[in-house]
């Protein structure tokens, strides 16, 4: 017991340290951005007028409100108090717009096309690279070398693919957008119909490219295994080879599903290019335009939302290696 106090102590200590520093980088790195958003607003609230003392007093109310006239160590400590409340203030491009309510209408767009696509590219990914280890064949002559092709063409270049092939040329998918632009956001099938139509290339680039990694680690990991001493001992003995089988996959699993967890942990930031080119309204997209915008308040709250995702994620999997990983186990003890 002594052993996994000492093991869960580290990983939390670790984990808080990282918190820490991640929250003071995403509160610092935006702002050394040589760009004025708040001279940006008031050039758009501003127009027309000639008084310079009267855009100078709009200069000086936005900066008030949006607290960019303090020093910037205060400005750290009202973020870090406004952040545990959830409250990332108000957005700089989309004005009057508070963050919260920018990222709560993207998020869903995202994790409704990443998480579906990560899980698909890892099913498709490891039962390929399991039959390719296995039966081999024409999975490993064939498939293996066709999905490692895929997989090495850059994302962007990818999605461009699909949609000059698929929009452009042979017109059975839209060119753009998440839903028919000339439709509101509803329930009715024809909405639903205009979504999943939309959903179709950005949701296909993502696999495609993902399908190849996924392969290849799990070729590799279970042509290890299956030559691994349990394995020649175990068909020494007579054991049925689809009982070997089924422990030599769950064993060469262990890395891939880490994988896994990383990837669903660094969903919300991983369709950004998917969705720039696609202009899919998600989170991707929507950090894209706070970074050419300088929107502090939305870089900070968006790279954050990414952060803390992949460190819970990453914390959650070294507890649970310490309970099921029997190397780490006996690392405890020693």
């Amino acid at each position: 017991m002594k052993g996994y106090r000492k093991y869960f102590g580290k990983k939390i200590l670790w984990f808080v340290v990282t918190f820490v520093v991640a929250v003071i980088l995403n509160f610092i790195l935006p702002r050394l951005m040589p760009a004025d958003p708040v001279a940006a607003i008031t050039g758009k609230m501003a127009q027309g007028m000639t008084d310079a003392s009267a855009v100078q007093e709009i200069y000086q109310r936005y900066q008030k409100e949006f607290g960019t006239d303090k020093p910037m160590i205060e400005q750290f400590f009202i973020f870090v108090q406004n952040m545990f409340h959830g409250d990332f203030g108000t957005s700089f491009s989309q004005y009057p717009r508070t963050v919260s309510d920018i990222i709560s209408s993207a998020i869903w767009w995202t994790i409704g096309l990443q998480f579906p696509a990560i899980i698909v590219g890892w099913l498709l990914g490891n039962i390929l690279g399991a039959l390719a280890a296995y039966v081999r064949k024409g999975f490993d002559k064939v498939l293996m070398p066709v999905t490692l092709f895929l997989s090495n063409i850059p994302a962007f270049a990818m999605a461009v693919i699909l949609l000059v092939l698929f929009a452009v040329n042979l017109k059975i998918a839209p060119v753009s957008g998440g839903y028919a632009f000339d439709m509101i956001p509803n329930f009715s099938w024809n909405f639903v119909r205009s979504v999943i139509t939309h959903y179709q290339l950005p949701f296909w680039s993502i696999v495609l490219v993902s399908i190849g990694g996924q392969a290849v680690g799990m070729r590799s990991m279970s042509i290890y295994e299956l030559n691994a001493d349990y394995v020649k001992y175990a068909r020494f003995l007579g054991i049925k080879d689809r009982k070997i089988v089924g422990y030599v996959f769950r064993n060469a699993m262990l890395p891939q599903v880490t994988g896994l967890a990383l990837s669903i942990g660094t969903m919300v930031g991983g369709a950004l290019v998917a969705e720039i080119i696609f202009s899919y309204p998600g989170l991707g997209s929507t950090m894209y335009e706070a970074v050419t915008a300088a929107d502090y308040p939305l870089i900070s709250a968006t790279t954050l939302i990414i952060t803390v995702m992949v460190l819970i994620v990453t914390f959650l999997l070294d507890i649970i290696y310490g309970f099921i990983d029997p190397r780490v186990k006996a690392a405890q003890f020693d």
